[in-house]
C-alpha cells in the first residue's frame, strides 16, 4: 500500500503538476493504470488566448511610427504576452489533460523562443500544447514554420546571397540531432537549403521562392536540389535524432542522470513508430523501472512546477495574476522569456542562496504571513521598455491572494498532510515541522510547503 501510495505521487508529478485538492480522497487507494488513465486524459483542445485588444495594425520598426505610438505597441505586447504567460500556468493549475500541458511544459524549453510579438507567441504556444503527444515529425515542421522560431533565429533573413546559419544550426543542435551528429559544412548546407523560409505581418509562413538557393546541397551524405522540408526529412532519418529527443525527455521525466541501455531501447521503439510521442511516454510511464526508487523524488521543482503544484493543493483566487510574473522573473523562470535558445537549465541549477530562500517562503507570502522582501531587477526584454517595475514591485508587499482553507481542511482534516504534499514524506523529520505549527491543517500545509523537502519530486 505505502508503495503504491508513493508511486500514485511519483507519476502525477512527473505526468502532471502534482495531485489537486480534489484527489486527496482516493490517492492513496487508487490502482495506478487508474491513474495513468487519467494523466493521458485528452479533451476538446482549448487554445490559449489573450483578451487585450489589438491596436492599429502599425510594425514596431515602422518608420512612421510617432514615439507615442511605440509606447502604446509596447505597451499592448507587454499586457498580451503577460496574460498568455499566466493563462499558460493556470492551465497547468487547473486543467484535466494534465499530461498535455507536463509536455507542452517541456516542449516550451525545447523548442525555445524569446521574441515579444504576443500573437507569434500565442500561435507557438498552442501548437506546443496542440501537439505536445502527437507525433513529433509533424510537431517538427509545424513548428520550424512557426513565425515565432523563424523570426527568433533570423531566418526571415537567410536569402540565398547572404546565408543566414542560425536557424539550420539550432534546429540540428538543439531540436532534433544534438551536436557530434552533423558538420559545419552541413550546417552550411542546411541554411542554404532553408533560404526564402520566413513569414508576412500576419505570420502566415511564405516560401520566398525568388530567395531560395536552387542549387545542389550536400547534406548529411545525401545531395541533391534540397528544400528545407527535405533537410527536415533527412534529419528525422537519422537515428540520432529519435536518441537525442529520447534522452531528453528521460532526462527531464525520469532521472537527471541518464540509463544509456533503458534510453537506447525507447529511442529504438520510437524511431520505429514514426516518432509517436504518445506511446514513448505510455512507455516510460507504464515501465516497472520508472517507479525504481532511484527515480523518486529525485527531481527538484522547477519555479513552474513549484507553483502549479501549490496552486493545485490550495485552491486559490489571484486578485492580481499579472504579479505572479514578478515571482517568476525573481526565481528564474519567466514563461514565454527562457534566458536563450537552449531553454531553462533543471536541477540545481533553480537552487541558489538567494532563491532557495524566497522559494521557502512564498508558501508564508502567498497566505499572507510575512510581507514580500524582494524586488524584481529591470529586464527591458522581458519588460518590453516599460518602467513599470517599481510599481508592481510595491504591489507585491500584500500579494492579494485568497486560499480556500475550509476547501483544503475538509479534504486534509484526520490525514497526514505530509503524505499528500511530499512524494516521499520519510525523508522529513516532522518533529520539526509540528514544532512552527499550531496543529491547524493550515499551518501545517504552509510550514510543509515551506521545506526543502517540498522542492523535490
Amino acid at each position: 500500500m505505502v508503495a503504491s501510495f508513493i508511486n500514485n505521487k511519483h507519476l502525477l508529478w512527473r505526468a502532471g503538476f502534482g495531485p489537486g485538492i480534489e484527489q486527496v480522497d482516493n490517492l492513496k487507494d487508487k490502482n495506478i493504470k487508474t491513474i495513468l488513465k487519467e494523466v493521458f486524459n485528452e479533451e476538446n483542445f482549448s487554445p490559449i488566448v489573450y483578451e487585450t485588444p489589438d491596436i492599429e495594425p502599425i510594425e514596431y520598426n515602422d518608420p512612421k511610427a510617432t514615439a507615442e505610438q511605440k509606447r502604446e505597441i509596447q505597451k499592448v505586447n507587454q499586457k498580451q504576452n503577460n496574460e498568455l504567460n499566466l493563462n499558460f500556468l493556470k492551465k497547468f493549475a487547473t486543467s484535466n489533460e494534465q499530461l498535455r500541458e507536463k509536455m507542452a511544459f517541456f516542449w516550451h524549453g525545447h523548442f525555445a523562443t524569446r521574441i515579444n510579438n504576443p500573437k507569434f507567441n500565442k500561435q507557438l504556444l498552442n501548437v506546443i500544447r496542440e501537439k505536445s503527444l502527437g507525433n513529433f515529425k509533424d510537431f517538427l515542421f509545424e513548428v520550424s514554420r512557426s513565425p515565432a522560431m523563424l523570426s527568433f533565429l533570423n531566418n526571415q533573413q537567410n536569402k540565398k546571397d547572404h546565408p543566414n546559419e542560425n536557424f539550420a544550426r539550432e534546429v540540428m543542435e538543439l531540436f532534433t540531432m544534438g551536436r557530434g551528429n552533423y558538420t559545419e559544412k552541413d550546417i552550411r548546407e542546411a541554411a542554404r537549403a532553408f533560404t526564402g523560409w520566413g513569414y508576412d505581418k500576419e505570420g502566415n509562413f511564405l516560401e520566398r521562392k525568388k530567395q531560395h538557393d536552387e542549387g545542389t546541397k550536400n547534406f548529411l551524405g545525401k545531395t541533391g536540389n534540397f528544400t528545407g522540408d527535405d533537410v527536415l526529412n533527412i534529419i528525422l532519418e537519422q537515428k540520432a535524432t529519435a536518441e537525442f529527443i529520447t534522452t531528453k525527455i528521460y532526462t527531464f521525466f525520469v532521472n537527471e542522470k541518464p540509463d544509456l541501455k533503458i534510453i537506447k531501447n525507447l529511442s529504438e521503439n520510437f524511431y520505429q513508430s514514426g516518432y509517436d510521442i504518445k506511446k514513448l511516454m505510455n512507455e516510460i510511464f507504464s515501465s516497472s523501472w520508472f517507479y525504481d526508487k532511484k527515480n523518486i523524488g529525485n527531481r527538484i521543482k522547477s519555479p513552474t512546477e513549484l507553483f502549479a503544484g501549490m496552486m493545485r493543493m490550495l485552491p486559490m483566487q489571484i486578485q492580481n495574476p499579472e504579479n505572479i510574473s514578478v515571482y517568476q522573473k525573481l526565481l528564474g523562470q519567466m514563461l514565454l522569456y527562457p534566458p536563450n535558445v537552449a531553454g531553462w537549465p533543471n536541477g540545481k541549477s533553480w537552487i541558489e542562496s538567494s532563491t532557495l530562500m524566497l522559494r521557502l517562503q512564498i508558501p508564508q507570502i502567498w497566505s499572507g504571513l510575512r510581507p514580500m522582501e524582494y524586488s524584481a531587477k529591470e529586464d527591458d526584454d522581458m519588460d518590453m521598455g516599460m518602467k513599470s517595475r517599481e510599481a508592481l514591485n510595491k504591489s507585491f508587499k500584500n500579494p492579494n491572494i485568497i486560499i480556500d482553507w475550509n476547501k483544503v481542511d475538509k479534504a486534509l482534516t484526520n490525514k497526514k498532510a505530509e503524505n499528500y504534499l511530499l512524494v516521499n514524506p520519510d525523508s522529513l523529520d516532522m518533529n520539526t515541522v509540528n514544532q512552527f505549527s499550531d496543529q491547524s491543517v493550515k499551518m501545517n500545509i504552509i510550514n510543509l510547503m515551506s521545506t526543502p523537502e517540498y522542492q523535490l519530486m
